[in-house]
């Protein structure tokens, strides 16, 4: 599976300081498992984030983010962040907080 190593490694630091992580191999990339739900993926030029539904417009006018679509039918609260826009830290840390912010709510359901 190829994923992005840049992306693996920045992901594993953000999330470093939680204590339910587990990585798992799937979705052609890295999943990154918070409290046993799925939170972030790295793949060979993303970063997949699941992020409240009711942000996914909001989410979706920043820059290099879109929908993730799987056999046709597009997610609800997962956005794709093409590399290219994970430049800073500022915009990286954006993305991160939206999906750890997201997986706190739902952990106990």
């Amino acid at each position: 599976m190829a994923y992005s190593e840049d992306i693996a490694t920045h992901i594993r630091q953000a999330l470093a300081h939680l204590p339910d992580v587990e990585e798992k191999k799937m979705f052609g990339g890295l999943a990154f498992m918070v409290n046993n739900k799925m939170c972030m993926t790295a793949n060979a030029n993303r970063m997949m984030c699941r992020i409240d539904p009711a942000l996914h417009e909001e989410a979706l006018q920043r820059e290099g983010c879109t929908t993730v679509v799987m056999k046709g039918r597009e997610y609800r609260g997962y956005v794709y962040i093409h590399a290219d826009s994970l430049k800073t830290p500022a915009d990286f840390d954006y993305w991160v907080s939206l999906a750890v912010d997201f997986n706190e709510k739902i952990k106990d359901a």
